[in-house]
C-alpha cells in the first residue's frame, strides 16, 4: 500500500461518525447491515449517514450491494487488513538491541 492511500484511508477513518459507522460494519460482518439499520443503530440522521457512507465509499474502505429495495454496506475487509498490515510492517524494526549504544544514552 502507498502511504498516500493509507492516509486517504486514515483520515477518512478520522472522523468519529465515520469510525463509528465502520466498526458498526465490521461488527456486522460479511453479511454486512442494511443502511435503515444502521441508521437505527447509530441514531444518525439519513442525510447525515448517506454523506458519511459515501467518503468511506470513495476511499474503498466501504461498499454497498442492493438487495431489491435495500442498500446494503459491507466493510472491505481485504483493504482492512491491507491497512493494518501497512501501519505493523515495520513495527519495532528500529528498536535498539541489547547493548546497543543508542539505549546506553
Amino acid at each position: 500500500m502507498k502511504i498516500d492511500d493509507a492516509a486517504a484511508h486514515l483520515e477518512a477513518l478520522g472522523n468519529p461518525t465515520r469510525l463509528k459507522i465502520y466498526r458498526a460494519l465490521i461488527r456486522a460482518g460479511e453479511a454486512g447491515m442494511p443502511v435503515g439499520r444502521l441508521q437505527d443503530r447509530l441514531k444518525i440522521a439519513a442525510s447525515t449517514l448517506s454523506h458519511h457512507i459515501k467518503a468511506l465509499v470513495v476511499v474503498g474502505l466501504v461498499t454497498q450491494t442492493r438487495e431489491g429495495t435495500t442498500l446494503v454496506c459491507h466493510a472491505n475487509y481485504g483493504l482492512m487488513r491491507e491497512l493494518l498490515n501497512f501501519l505493523m510492517a515495520e513495527c519495532c524494526c528500529e528498536a535498539a538491541e541489547p547493548g546497543d549504544a543508542r539505549s546506553a544514552a
